[in-house]
Order: C-alpha cells, then structure tokens, then sequence
C-alpha cells in the first residue's frame, strides 16, 4: 500500500453515505406493517456461540400444522434492521414459502459483533436453519438462501459449508472482497470509507475490524500480506470447489456501476460455478437495481429471484433454467440481452493503438474521473448521465489521452475493455487510473469505463508492462462518436500512492505496442 497520501480524505463521503443508508432503513417502515399480517411473528434465534440473532418468520396462510415447505433465509444488507426484507419476505410466504430474515451479528440489536463474512456469520447461517428446520413447517430437502450485499456474500459463504442450501440468490454482493475493494493494488477509499462509516453508525465493529480499516487507510505496505489472507479468507471464490461439490443452484446479480462490489469479480466466479448458474447485470450502483423491490414495487431483480427458488426449490418448470444464463440489460437501450456463456458477450474485439510516448505529471486530479460513489452511477441508471468530461479541454500536463478514429455506425461496447502499455516512472511506487470515454461531435466524454493500477519496488527510469482490465460494461458508442482513453494519477474514489513531483511516460515500443482492447458484441 505504500506511501500515506490523505488516506482519510474522503471520510467524510462515507459517512454522509452512511447516514443516507441509514435514512433509507427508516424509510422502510411502511414495509414493516406487514408484521401486522398473519403469519408474521418476531424471535430470537441463538447464532454461534449463543450470540442473539434478532429475526422475523414468515410462514404460509394456513401452515399451522402442516409440514413440507421450503425455507428461504434472509441474512440482511450491511447497516439494515430486519424488517428489510419484509416486503419480499410476504410476497415469498404468499407463493408457499417459510422465510427467515435475520439481522446479522453486530449490527442493530442482534448480538455480538461485525466479523464481515467471517467464519462466525457462516456458522449463524446454519444456525438459523437448524432453528428454522426445528420450529418452523420448513422441508430439510428445500433451503435457499439470499440477500442483498452483505446478505449476498453471506448466502454464497454458508453454500459453501452447508450441504443443505440448495439455491442461491447473491444480490449486488461479493465473490473476491480484495478484487472489490482493493482491486489495482489500489484502495477503493469511498467504498472503504462507507463501510466503516456505516457500520460505526449502525453496529458494532470488532477489534479485529477496527484494525482492518484502520491498516487500509494507513497505507502500510508490510500490512499488505495480512490484508489479503483476511480478505480471502470472507471470498466466496475462495471456497468455489466447495460450492461446486455441495451443487447449490447460484444466481448472480449485480449492476455495472457498483462503486463497492465492481462487476469484474463476479464475472471469474460465475465462470468457475460448475453447477446450475445464472449472471444477470443491470445498469445502477451498488444494489440500486433491486432496491425498489423492497417497497413492493415491481422489480426485475426480485421477480428472478422468485423464479429461481420456484424452480430450484419447488421443482416448478417455468422456464428460467432453459433461458440462457447470462442476462444483461444495456446502460444505453435498456433492453436485455441474452448469452450462453460469459465468453460470448463480446463477439470481437478492437484495438485502440496507444501511440508515441506521452509524459504526465502526477497528484493532480486532471478533470478525468469516475464520479462520486452512488451519486454517479444512479445518474447514469435513471437518466443515462455518467461521468463526463471535455476531452480536448483535458490538461496534457496531467493527463494523457489518445482517441479512436470517428465510428461510422454504433459501436456496442459488451464486456471488459482490457489496457496493455509500458511506463517509466521516476519513483519506484505510483498510481495511474485509467477511463475509456464516449465522445461526442463536441468533444464531450461519457464515462465508459475506469480502473485503477498501483505499482511499487519499480526501478525509477526502467521501464515495465502494465495490464489492466477495466471494469465490465454494457455501453452503445453511437455512430459518428469516438472512444477515447484517458489516464491520470489522481480520482477521488481511489487512494492514491505518487510520491510528490513522479512523472509518469507511456510509450509503445515497436516489438511491445500499446493499446487498449475494446470488446464489442456481434453486430
């Protein structure tokens, strides 16, 4: 992590995150009049160890005395009460299911402390289920798990360490939480300070985590090590042998623009799932795209969701395993797309040659960047308004840029747009963040694409490789535009690592060219 470089600076954006997260968990309390609804009641459930789970059930119209119906269990989002997913929890009992929500260890008034995804949350998991199984008409034969965010990971982790679970809903969640939030080599700082904000306001961080956060922002290079094994250690990746063996039935969810949990690392996991499996992306932020659902109003996300446990739960043959598994909706057109695999969404590729050699100097934000976390992507997902910036306007002294010819006819960005240089720092640790841009007659850019690259231990004035894949989209460049990519040193939502004074020199070396890689759908 390298040198400090105001690693606490967007604080502040996080923690007025935070208090919008918890304004939005107030704002469910229309949701939570359906505790007045037969069949409703509120308990308390002995998690590992004896810690208290604050929970609510949900069981079917008429149930009392019956058996044989499948379970569904609902860990809640990161910062949320229980009556989270009230809403949805009604709609599942109406179709024949129990459900189970539960507030997560340390948060609100459950017991015990946040542990992240660590082992002691995936023991509640099936703590909940041996409850459920006990004291509720739920059939062993049929339990499904899943949840939004934290809920998502959660879900995933107990797939992978309880044989029961037999399908599962991730929503907006995780499979690789160093890929999510450290991905680059580079702190993601808003998402990071969102977290932490969010749980300080909501719950109770362990010391463990305490000191989690505070080596992520102390920028201590030695800490590294110690970082990554406690973040794989939470990875669901980590444990996808074990979900293959256990054959839970995985549904994947996720939105392009998701500031905390970006789409990339889903993508590796999905591809390694070997048993049944569906990949569903949608423009929006971070659980943006199923949030409506949890009003009871009607939702894409949420329908899926149903359509999966009826099938892989109740045995109902309506379709969704014979659609094909990778479902994508356009940031551009707003219709959906589907593919066999994820290796098909990008039909071709095209090169965008980065040419010559090109100086930059660094710690200054150029104008190029990925936006404000929530902020930006829910404007790109309501009124297609991503990120922009004036390309010819950029200052080339920090930042470089190189642009495609003109398109003659739209061209349909499907994919991960991967970048290919040689840089020659004159610092041995530095940061560069790359965006590919959509730009206009005018020379206007619409965010594209970014991702963040941090390097250390270089050799000031050698040059070396960098490749670097940006994040995954789903984006129409229309005709008569051009794709540009911009690199600078500087985006608020990363921490940066640029000593004062580095300059950094892209070049492209005659038997080692540069370029980036744009992946385009069959047209």
């Amino acid at each position: 992590m390298g040198h400090p470089h105001k690693a606490l600076r967007t604080t502040a954006v996080g923690v007025v995150s935070a208090t919008l997260i918890a304004g939005t968990t107030l704002g469910l309390a229309p949701a939570a009049q359906a505790s007045t609804t037969a069949g409703v009641r509120f308990v308390d459930i002995a998690g590992d160890g004896g810690t208290i789970l604050k929970a609510n059930v949900i069981t079917p119209a008429g149930a009392a005395g019956t058996r044989g119906f499948p379970l569904i269990v609902l860990p809640t989002s990161w910062g949320l009460p229980q009556v989270e997913y009230l809403t949805q929890a009604q709609k599942l009992a109406n179709s024949g299911y129990v459900v189970v929500s539960y507030n997560v260890r340390g948060f609100w008034q459950s017991g015990g402390e946040i542990e992240v995804a660590g082992p002691p949350d995936v023991a509640d998991a099936s703590k909940v289920i041996d409850w459920a199984l006990a004291n509720t008409p739920a059939d062993a034969q049929k339990v499904g798990m899943a949840g939004m965010s934290y809920g998502a990971g959660i879900s995933l982790l107990a797939a992978a360490h309880d044989k029961r679970i037999k399908a599962v809903a991730a929503l907006s969640g995780w499979a690789d939480l160093i890929d999510s939030i450290y991905s680059g080599r580079t702190q993601h700082a808003q998402a990071a300070a969102l977290l932490d904000g969010a749980g300080t306001l909501t719950g109770r961080p362990s010391a463990e985590l305490q000191q989690v956060f505070k080596d992520f922002f102390s920028s201590n290079l030695s800490k590294e090590p110690e970082l990554i094994a406690w973040g794989k250690k939470r990875s669901p990746q980590t444990y996808v042998d074990q979900i293959n063996a256990n054959g839970a039935a995985i549904m994947l969810a996720n939105g392009w623009g998701d500031t905390i949990f970006p789409p990339n690392q889903y993508v590796k996991f999905y591809e390694e799932l070997t048993g049944p499996k569906r990949l569903e992306y949608r423009p929006g932020d971070h659980a943006t795209a199923e949030v409506t659902g949890l009003f009871g109003l009607p939702n894409d996300v949420w329908t899926d969701t149903g359509r999966w446990f009826d099938h892989y739960l109740r045995g109902e043959d309506n379709g969704i395993d014979r659609e094909q598994p990778v479902q994508l909706k356009s940031r551009s057109t707003g219709g959906y797309e589907g593919y066999p695999d994820w290796k098909s969404v990008a039909a071709t590729r095209k090169k965008i040659a980065l040419a010559g050699s090109t100086t930059i100097r660094a710690n200054v934000d150029s104008g190029a960047n990925g936006g404000v976390i929530f902020l930006s992507s829910i404007l790109d997902q309501i009124a297609q308004l991503p990120p922009m910036a004036s390309i010819p306007l950029l200052p080339r002294r920090w930042a470089a840029v190189w642009q495609s010819e003109k398109y003659a006819s739209a061209q349909q960005v499907r994919g991960t747009a991967k970048l290919h240089t040689t840089v020659t720092a004159t610092k041995e640790s530095g940061t560069l963040v790359a965006y590919l841009y959509d730009v206009g007659p005018l020379g206007l850019g619409k965010l594209v694409s970014n991702a963040p690259y941090t390097f250390h231990g270089q050799t000031p004035g050698k040059p070396f490789g960098v490749d670097l894949e940006l994040f995954s989209t789903a984006y129409d460049v229309p005709a008569g535009h051009r794709l540009a990519l911009v690199v600078d040193t500087v985006d608020p939502l990363y921490i940066e690592h640029n000593p004062s004074g580095a300059q950094l020199t892209f070049s492209s070396p005659e038997h080692d060219p540069s370029y980036v890689s744009v992946p385009l759908r069959k047209q």
